[in-house]
């Protein structure tokens, strides 16, 4: 029966350096969620103590009732897949997914049985008497996949297993492993960069900075109602710009917005988020009768850039550079060239309030 896997106030220290403080999360049986942040954030760090290749400096970790503190990482039954592959170069196809179970002393008749299963699961039946250095990369991940889950894990775990690979390999990979999840019910706890990969694979994302959860929340959550300024720039993109607070509105420029969350910030100064995608362009995507006057801004086209779906616009808006993104639907109904003068609408609850501004490194 799957179990509770309970992370309680774990903290890790490298001598001075808190790569982990007091982070406490439960994850319930047959669960995906997914560890993002940048780089330097804890969140390896937090999937080896996980594992139990690292140990925490406080904190608990328990498994259904059993405390896994000093439990080494073989007797956790966890599986591990890894950024690296580590396959066996000298093993084929076969008897690397079959290394675990061999450990586990199992049957041979048995081992053959669940090494064809599976085989059969990621597509690799073909494949079972190559070698490593005979197959791609994508390849070579399915038989690190197809190893971990051999041993039918309570856990498994992946440390951004997806990172080495080229853009369309990893998007059908983030398939093959979110229907996996699916069809066999198993708790995973995936590590990664990539916001998209978060989003379009969890159930629940955790968004860590600074050895902190800064957010916790299923991926609409996380995008649609960013707590703070860091995950509305790291999680997808967003405009910033500053303003003043006036009653139910924010003062920019020349122009009185009205906001509809103005209620959670009590600074003066304010800013303002908004999604590329929540801009309205007056007349193109939304009628002139539908908009709240004092919320259209005038401003001109500066770049185009055509991707494919979407047809994103860079606009000069009082001498600041926002995003505008419109379905290629829209814009071929009524294209838009540079210099055009924009009309654009921002629904006043299209803003994200913060009373912070995150500011980038680079």
């Amino acid at each position: 029966m799957s179990k509770q896997l309970v992370l309680k106030n774990i903290s890790k220290s490298f001598g001075s350096l808190i790569a982990l403080d007091k982070v406490n999360l439960t994850v319930e049986p047959g669960e995906f969620v997914c560890f993002l942040g940048p780089s330097g954030c804890g969140k390896t760090t937090l999937l080896r103590i996980i594992t139990g290749f690292e140990f925490q400096t406080s904190g608990d970790i328990s498994y259904g009732d059993i405390n896994l503190n000093n439990v080494i990482p073989q007797k956790r039954d966890f599986g591990i897949v890894f950024q690296s592959y580590a396959l066996f170069p000298n093993m084929t196809v076969s008897q690397n997914i079959a290394f675990g179970l061999t450990m586990r002393k199992m049957p041979k008749h048995l081992i053959y049985k669940r090494v064809d299963e599976m085989l059969e699961l990621m597509g690799l039946g073909e494949w079972k008497t190559h070698y490593p250095s005979q197959l791609s990369g994508g390849q070579q991940q399915r038989v690190a996949l197809a190893r971990a889950i051999a041993i039918k894990p309570n856990v498994l775990l992946l440390d951004e297993p997806l990172s080495a690979l080229d853009a369309k390999i990893r998007v059908r990979l983030r398939a093959v492993i979110k229907r996996l999840q699916q069809d066999l019910g198993i708790t995973m706890i995936y590590v990664t960069h990539d916001q998209e990969e978060a989003l379009s694979m969890a159930d629940r994302v955790v968004v860590m900075r600074e050895g902190q959860f800064r957010q916790v929340g299923s991926p609409w959550e996380i995008y649609k109602k960013p707590k703070t300024s860091f995950i509305a720039e790291f999680v997808g993109t967003s405009n910033f710009f500053e303003g003043r607070k006036k009653g139910g509105s924010v003062i920019y420029g020349q122009s009185s917005l009205k906001v509809s969350a103005m209620d959670t910030v009590d600074t003066e100064t304010v800013y303002l988020a908004v999604r590329p995608e929540d801009i309205e362009i007056v007349g193109t995507t939304i009628a002139k009768e539908s908009c709240l006057a004092s919320n259209i801004i005038d401003a001109k086209a500066e770049l185009i850039t055509f991707l494919g779906p979407v047809v994103s616009i860079t606009v000069n808006l009082e001498g600041k550079e926002l995003t505008v993104d419109i379905a290629q639907k829209e814009f071929a109904k009524k294209p838009i060239a540079l210099n055009d003068t924009l009309h654009l609408y921002f629904p006043p609850d299209a803003f994200h309030v913060y009373s912070e501004i995150f500011r980038k490194l680079i």
